[in-house]
């Protein structure tokens, strides 16, 4: 297990199987040193949860849970194209999307859940990075929060 692993677990995460996207892409694209993470969902068991929107169905800490478990969901793609997380060199960008409704402001508290628990499990030097927190009136299925990032690895 790697070191990044070992501390997801001692926070009680667990970087899951990332499965087979329902639709014709890949969840993550390797070219160079740079991995380009599709956008994932909070998907568990096969199953997408924490479905609604934020402000109407899904309080924010909900929120928060739902970008927790899918950048979980992200790095279990990057660690099935680069095989290790500790490849991981830095953190570049991530793209957080929450559905929610038009007067939902709180978009990059709920996104900040998945750039904390990166920062936690890679450090400030490698975890720290880049990010958008924007609002959309609905994802695919209906789900709360989608996150697609951008990871250097090393060779």
């Amino acid at each position: 297990m790697s070191k990044v692993e070992e501390r997801l677990k001692q926070l009680g995460h667990e970087v899951p199987d990332p499965g087979t996207p329902d639709f014709n892409y890949v969840g993550a694209v390797k070219t160079g040193n740079l991995v380009f993470v599709a956008g994932h969902g909070p998907r568990k068991d096969g199953q997408y949860i924490f479905k609604g929107k934020l402000g109407q169905d899904i309080d924010v800490e909900t929120g928060r849970k739902s970008a927790e478990l899918v950048i979980l969901n992200c790095l279990g793609s990057v660690k099935h194209v680069v095989g290790d997380l500790d490849r991981v060199t830095r953190i570049v960008k991530l793209l957080g999307m929450v559905n929610c409704t038009p007067d939902f402001l709180e978009q990059p508290q709920v996104i900040n859940a998945a750039s904390d628990l990166l920062v936690a499990a890679f450090g400030e030097k490698i975890g720290k990075h880049a990010r958008s927190a924007v609002g959309f009136v609905s994802l695919p299925g209906g789900i709360s929060v989608e996150i697609e990032m951008v990871v250097e690895v090393a060779d």
